[in-house]
Order: C-alpha cells, then structure tokens, then sequence
C-alpha cells in the first residue's frame, strides 16, 4: 500500500486503521490506513468489487472490524450514540424512505439528533431543513409525498436530509445517482462550500469526472488502498489507470483533469477500416487536448 499525504498539518477529521473488514464472514477490506482532514473532500474510486462502499461503511461504524476508527481523534465506540450522530453524517446507496411522508418531514428526520425524545422540531431545526432544502434546490417540492418524485428528485432530498444534520464530517455513498450533469454541478459547488467551512466531505464516486476535481482520491483495488494522494500528483493518475487495466485517458483541458474510457485493444481492432469515421462541430479534437495514457 502507497500513502501519499495530502493535508498541510490539517488536524484530521478521520483516522481509520483497520486490518480487515469481513462480510458474511468473507474478508473485504485488508490493511487499510488513512487520515482525512478537516476542510477537504477526498473522493474515493476504483473498480467495482473494490471494497469502496464497504470502507465508507466501516468509517462510518455500521460494520464490525478488526481495527479502529477515530472520529475527530477519538474513537467510534467512545462517542456517545447521539453526539455522534450530530457529528457524523451518512448517506448511503439507494436509501428509502416512506413514500407517503412529505418531503419536508424526510429531510426533518436529518434533525433527530440534535431534538430531545418526542420534542417538537425547534426554530433552530426549521432553519437547518430550510437551508438544506435551498442547497440541494428541493425546497420547492417540500409539500409533497416522497413516492411522487424522480429518482434525481428523492437523491436531493435525501441529500438534503444528511446536509441538515449539519455535522462536521459528511459520509457520501453514490451520492450523484439519478443526478443530471447540470445538478452533478451543483453538487460539486456545495461540496466547496462545505469545505470551505472546515466540513470533511468523504464520498464513493463513479463518476471519475467529477473525482478527479476532489482534493484528494483513495483509490481502492482488491479490498487495500492502493493509493492515497491529489488529483493533480502524477503518481495519483497513474495509480488511476493502473486499477482500471490502462484503459482510461487521461486528459487536461484548462488545468483539469479529465477521464476517457477506452475499449479494449481487440474491440478497436475489430473495427470495419471501411466505416466512415463522422464528427461533430461542437466535439473538440483530441489531437489538441494534451492526452496521457
């Protein structure tokens, strides 16, 4: 396993040191070790059956392990259930919830937490939901049965419903499922807002557009973490290419980085040479684009 530190002596958000994480008594994850910061949104990539998702989950305790995780330098098991409920937020892959609950209640359910049992919601939680609703631009539904949604629709007001928690560490499975390209970048300008306020952002990402403009990425192959570091860092790209097989370019246009997935070499040889090839005016040639395989 290869380390490469990403933070400048930031205080950590999350320290996890687990030696294996088993499911259904099968091992998933071995001889993980990392630290995120406070303030920073690492993305966390690789192929499926990597062990992504199964990393969020044990950083956000739902798994046993052998190891341990400390949340803001103290352990998991040390946090009492609800102070650590108000520190760390969760969402996860394709969550439910009743189809028949407004909108609004869904994402009040964030503010559990912080209200005493059976305490109506307070001004304070009003105000945490309503702002949560304006983020993720569901605000206007708030009147409405979840079961009447999109699929985009319900992503954001489940998003909704982890942002109004307002913790400070922000635990994000597949959260741009269901999601257009126009509300992805949204969520990539809530995401920086987030951080700017010191908020760590940890989500499992397939969209690797949209992972490599994370500050950092844990890159995930066979359960280990192969590789910890920035975006921008050369060893971080070619460790990305390395877990997808070599079949990714990777391009930078305008200081960013973009990934391109390529057939493998049978699929492009196999290609008719008497097929015509058609372009488009608005497609930008890729012989302009600096390309690094």
């Amino acid at each position: 396993m290869k380390i490469a530190s990403n933070s400048k002596n930031a205080p950590s958000a999350i320290t996890a040191q687990l030696r294996c994480v088993a499911l259904q008594g099968q091992p998933i994850l071995h001889d993980i070790a990392l630290t995120l910061a406070h303030g920073t949104w690492t993305a966390i990539v690789g192929p499926n059956g990597a062990g992504k998702s199964t990393l969020l989950r044990a950083i956000a305790g739902l798994l046993p392990m052998q190891g341990q995780v400390d949340l803001l330098g103290r352990s998991l098991p040390q946090w009492p259930a609800k102070e650590r409920a108000r520190t760390l937020a969760w969402l996860g892959q394709n969550e439910t919830s009743s189809n028949e609950l407004r909108v609004y209640e869904v994402v009040m359910l964030g503010r559990l937490p912080h209200q005493a049992w059976l305490a109506p919601p307070s001004s304070a939680d009003h105000a945490a939901v309503a702002l949560a609703m304006q983020q993720t631009q569901s605000w206007e539904w708030r009147e409405r049965p979840l079961g009447q949604l999109s699929g985009g629709e319900r992503q954001r007001v489940l998003l909704a419903r982890a942002l109004a928690v307002q913790a400070q560490v922000l635990l994000l499975d597949e959260p741009l499922a269901h999601l257009d390209p126009p509300h992805q970048a949204d969520w990539l300008a809530l995401v920086r807002d987030l951080t700017a306020t010191g908020v760590a952002v940890i989500s499992v990402l397939h969209e690797l557009n949209m992972a490599l403009q994370a500050d950092s990425l844990v890159i995930m192959q066979g359960g280990r973490v192969h590789w910890h570091g920035a975006p921008q860092q050369a060893q971080t790209r070619a460790a990305l290419q390395a877990v997808f097989d070599h079949r990714l370019h990777l391009i930078e246009v305008h200081g960013q980085w973009l990934a391109l997935p390529s057939a493998p070499q049978s699929a492009r040889t196999a290609r008719s040479p008497h097929t015509a090839p058609t372009t488009a005016t608005n497609v930008l040639p890729l012989k302009s684009l600096k390309i690094h395989d």
